[in-house]
């Protein structure tokens, strides 16, 4: 039998195989060579619907399980919490660089303390004071460094600002809804949950389709789909829908079976820092001296809020 130690380590590597995963949606706009990032977000999300159909169809007894609504919120959820908010952090990365869109993702373990704490008041708001003023100092910094730095394509920093403040919102709805679902689903019935989100992003990516080539906005009808040309593009779209959706997913299930809920709130920070990093390699440069304060400051208000929150309370475990 392992021992608390072990247990322990193996949980906080889990996290780290986690957040590492998730931080891959951040590369998307440096991965396309000559295709589109719409070539790209096509391919990854019409990947993970047949990901997702196979979860499920291994899955059918976990299936009969739920009811028809749970079906539908399943699927919605991976439109929104997939689909959304990915397509909002590449098109953040386009226009805002590769420190704006990570730091501001940094908010969302905070945010989602702040609103449970607004639900069922657990500690006093002036206990958050100083890591929020961290926060605000280090979203301030970064952004000042991204309206200095060159930004791929031909978008500008407001656009930035507003793809990334929606993925914010968006992921924050999903995580609201997801954990109110997760209270009335069965645990064993969290892999098909899983592969029903898969199945409502691609969905999601069907129903975008012909809007997206009507809009003459797919290089692969034009530059070709076979391998020897949109190899590396099919490569890294099943890729990332992968890693982030499967593996992710799993290594952070079981990761937060292994972990205090104290540690593993402060450890899903780690998708911003590792976001951040693989931005400015595949951007090859290094990080400002701004770049680098404003997203200490952001981690650092983001441990030391997460920390006063879940060690006032015991709050419940998230998904």
């Amino acid at each position: 039998m392992p021992s608390a130690h072990s247990t322990l380590l193996t949980g906080v590597a889990l996290a780290v195989v986690a957040t590492l995963s998730w931080a891959l949606n951040f590369v998307a706009p440096y991965v396309t060579g000559n295709y589109s990032l719409y070539d790209l977000m096509v391919v990854r999300f019409l990947s993970a619907g047949l990901l997702g159909l196979v979860v499920v169809m291994c899955c059918r007894a976990q299936l009969r399980s739920l009811g028809s609504g749970l079906r539908i919120l399943g699927a919605g959820l991976g439109f929104i919490g997939y689909l959304g908010y990915s397509s909002c952090i590449a098109a953040g990365v386009v226009f805002g660089g590769p420190v704006l869109t990570p730091a501001f993702i940094g908010l969302v373990p905070v945010l989602l303390a702040l609103i449970g704490n607004a639900t069922h008041k657990t500690i006093e708001w002036r206990r958050l004071a100083i890591p929020l003023t961290l926060l605000t100092v280090g979203l301030l910094l970064s952004n000042v460094s991204s309206l200095h730095q060159a930004t791929a394509g031909d978008g500008s920093w407001p656009l930035g600002l507003s793809f990334s403040v929606g993925a914010v919102a968006l992921w924050l709805a999903f995580s609201v809804l997801n954990q109110r679902a997760l209270e009335t689903i069965a645990p064993q019935s969290s892999t098909v949950w899983t592969g029903l989100m898969m199945i409502g992003a691609g969905i999601g990516a069907v129903c975008v389709l012909p809007v997206v080539q009507m809009l003459g906005l797919l290089k692969l009808p034009t530059l070709g789909f076979s391998f020897s040309q949109a190899g590396n593009l099919y490569a890294w779209g099943v890729g990332i829908a992968l890693m982030s959706s499967v593996i992710g997913a799993w290594a952070w299930n079981t990761a937060t079976r292994r972990l205090p809920m104290v540690l593993s709130g402060q450890l899903i920070a780690l998708e911003s820092l590792f976001a951040m990093l693989l931005g400015l390699w595949f951007k090859g440069r290094l990080p400002t001296v701004l770049e680098t304060c404003g997203l200490a400051a952001v981690l650092l208000g983001v441990v030391l809020a997460v920390r006063i929150i879940l060690t006032a309370s015991r709050p419940e475990n998230s998904a």
